[in-house]
């Protein structure tokens, strides 16, 4: 009887270091959900381990001027928010990130309110106390609207 041998090129997607489907949605910040974000999936890169995060934007007013543009401030808003999820769904057990030590963004095209956008997170490299992340926000066409990078401080428990 021939057993069936696994073909090595596919490679199952990697869980997360951790459980993180209860901060699903607004990522447990009210303020999140009241600007419209919401959290749909999170992981991690098969080649190097490092955790990465996705969401929707859909901006509400709160988040704009009287025009109905988002503001440059709530772009920073989730653009930290997407490196914060995707740098703690890299870690284990209790890990998490402690705070955001330095951050940049850059606004390339308006955002407007009740326009859908989607979200991506990602961790660039992680060391023992640090993380690098960048993360992006893209219209429905996947034109770049804005981006950021992050160095973000890791607790580590033990």
């Amino acid at each position: 009887m021939a057993t069936e041998t696994p073909d090595p090129v596919a490679v199952e997607p990697l869980p997360a270091g951790k459980d993180m489907s209860r901060w699903l949605g607004d990522g447990g910040m009210a303020i999140l959900s009241a600007i419209g974000v919401s959290f749909d999936d999170y992981g991690i890169e098969d080649d190097d381990r490092a955790g990465w995060a996705t969401a929707t934007f859909v901006p509400t007013p709160l988040a704009c001027n009287p025009h109905g543009t988002v503001q440059a401030g709530v772009h920073s808003v989730v653009l930290d928010a997407a490196m914060n999820f995707a740098t703690n769904a890299g870690l284990s057990g209790s890990d998490r990130t402690k705070a955001t030590l330095e951050m940049k963004t850059e606004t390339m095209l308006p955002a407007m309110s009740g326009q859908a956008y989607a979200v991506r997170g990602a961790v660039i490299r992680q060391a023992k106390q640090v993380a690098f992340a960048e993360a992006r926000i893209e219209d429905a066409e996947g034109r770049l609207v804005s981006r950021s990078t992050g160095t973000f401080l890791i607790h580590r428990d033990g």
